[in-house]
């Protein structure tokens, strides 16, 4: 949900051999704005070291991801996808993830989604719209692999958009696992600021005008959440997996990351690992939250070691990263 800037290629859809070319329309009749970066940067083990390589070198890929001539081993049959959270890329945010999982066999893509046309930017537009370009890409991603279902992870606004489609566009037939890291499944109070938004008249159209449309989206009692989860916060069919801090700056009470109706498993860094006491932005880079994200593809991974983490952890960096 953070917006923390990121730059991407205008390209959109990569093909095995590695050309790109133009997707169709989107249902709205507008152009589809992912874009499938292929360009392979470093691995990285801190999410503003990350934010600062994407916005030194667009387009970069996190290592391993986009190889279209990967094919899917019976050890890890679902290829995971991996959906960045809001202002990023896929660089900035799953640099250190998208690694581990290649090494571990499995077969890896991510996408740069959302754009509202402002450059360098994406995540920003309507979640629904979003969610209709992950699946497009997850289509693209099942065609070319041959696999029946994908794996899901979604970072922040990434798990959100990842769960509409699920849910709302009839995700679950090809999804078998959804994992969402830090998300705001019932809304978050960015530091605080949307109580005090709420206040005001028009809240959702100040937050939009001063951030997006998919931050509007994404704040505590917005009316995008209530319609997403009414009815329920899961489907049939899928295995649900929430991740998340007591300590997340951006989503409090902590509790709005968890799902609430069957099919989930919630899981808290601090009910696990309670000295660890990162937040939001720390999550996608925290070596014991990413071997729980892991676990939960593959429960024969063994257990990350827990080690302490202070309070605070990476917003400092994070904010000046993204202002500079």
């Amino acid at each position: 949900m953070l917006a923390t800037g990121a730059a991407a290629v205008t390209a959109a859809v990569v093909t095995v051999s590695g050309a790109q070319a133009a997707p169709a329309p989107d249902v709205d009749g507008s152009a589809p704005t992912f874009v499938v970066p292929v360009d392979p940067g470093p691995i990285q083990t801190r999410h503003a070291e990350a934010l600062r390589y994407a916005e030194e070198h667009p387009g970069s890929a996190p290592l391993g991801a986009n190889d279209f001539r990967c094919r899917p081993g019976s050890d890890h049959p679902n290829p995971v996808v991996l959906v960045h959270g809001s202002d990023s890329d896929s660089y900035s945010d799953w640099a250190a993830l998208s690694p581990m999982l290649v090494e571990r066999g499995f077969c890896v893509f991510s996408l740069n989604y959302g754009s509202d046309g402002k450059p360098g930017k994406y995540a920003r537009a309507d979640i629904a719209h979003s969610a209709r370009e992950v699946g497009k890409f997850v289509e693209q991603v099942r065609e070319a692999t041959g696999a029946v279902e994908v794996d899901l992870v979604g970072y922040s606004q990434g798990a959100t958009v990842a769960r509409y489609f699920v849910n709302r566009l009839d995700g679950a037939a090809a999804v078998n696992r959804w994992v969402g890291v830090a998300s705001p499944t019932y809304g978050g109070i960015m530091f605080g600021l949307v109580p005090l938004l709420r206040m005001l008249p028009y809240p959702d159209r100040i937050a939009e005008f001063l951030t997006s449309e998919a931050i509007s989206q994404q704040m505590q009692g917005s009316s995008f959440l209530a319609a997403l989860n009414a009815g329920g916060d899961t489907v049939p069919g899928v295995e649900y997996t929430t991740i998340g801090s007591r300590y997340d700056e951006m989503i409090q009470p902590h509790t709005n990351i968890a799902l609430r109706d069957p099919g989930a498993v919630n899981l808290s860094v601090q009910d696990l690992c309670p000295e660890n006491r990162g937040g939001h932005f720390n999550m996608v880079y925290d070596p014991f939250a990413l071997g729980l994200v892991l676990q939960s593809l593959d429960p024969t991974v063994p257990a990350a070691a827990c080690a302490p983490v202070p309070l605070g952890a990476g917003i400092v960096d994070m904010i000046v990263e993204s202002n500079s």
